[in-house]
């Protein structure tokens, strides 16, 4: 009898050791989940031009200035560097880009266009590790405003594929078209 209520409690603490392990492995939602944008923007279409995957945080009250601070460089959204996949080569902001992965970053400014980059840099948090030297362009992004606020950063290709960044009451746009490169 000693025995069996010796293997009931074994198999009981390990039991719920081993519940306990596996619910703590599971992490709860991010606060700013990651998001991704896609030209075009139709989940059928495997013939992709562009990709940007990023995370959305959310103004909660917050100041974009603080958030996104002026005449800094910023990551882009939240957590890792937003990284912008180009699958063919394009046009972005005027310049020639060929295809590949770039991390996305931007200089704010209180009034004009703000600064928009792609950097070879990835897998990078934030934009601690931010070198200017590791730039593959710096175009300018055109700043507007949005009528409606905009709670949770956002971004998305429009039908001419024109890369949009809103927050607040400001939008970015940066323009993209395909072209050939030659060598």
């Amino acid at each position: 009898m000693k025995k069996s209520i010796l293997a009931i409690a074994v198999f009981a603490i390990t039991l719920i050791s081993s519940t306990e392990t596996f619910a703590q492995s599971w992490k709860k939602l991010d606060v700013s989940p990651m998001d991704a944008s896609t030209f075009p923007d139709n989940w059928r279409e495997s013939n992709k031009v562009a990709k940007v995957v990023y995370g959305r945080p959310q103004l909660k009250g917050r100041d974009l200035a603080k958030l996104a601070p002026v005449d800094k460089v910023w990551r882009t959204g939240a957590n890792e560097a937003a990284e912008i996949t180009f699958y063919k080569d394009v046009v972005f902001g005027g310049e020639k880009v060929k295809a590949g992965s770039y991390s996305l970053f931007t200089i704010p400014t209180t009034e004009g266009d703000w600064t928009v980059i792609l950097s070879t840099a990835k897998n990078v948090w934030g934009h601690y590790s931010y070198k200017q030297e590791e730039d593959v362009v710096r175009v300018p992004g055109t700043v507007s405003k949005s009528e409606k606020k905009i709670e949770a950063f956002s971004m998305m290709f429009d039908k001419d594929m024109t890369l949009k960044m809103g927050w607040a009451n400001t939008v970015v746009s940066v323009a993209i078209s395909q072209e050939i490169i030659e060598e």
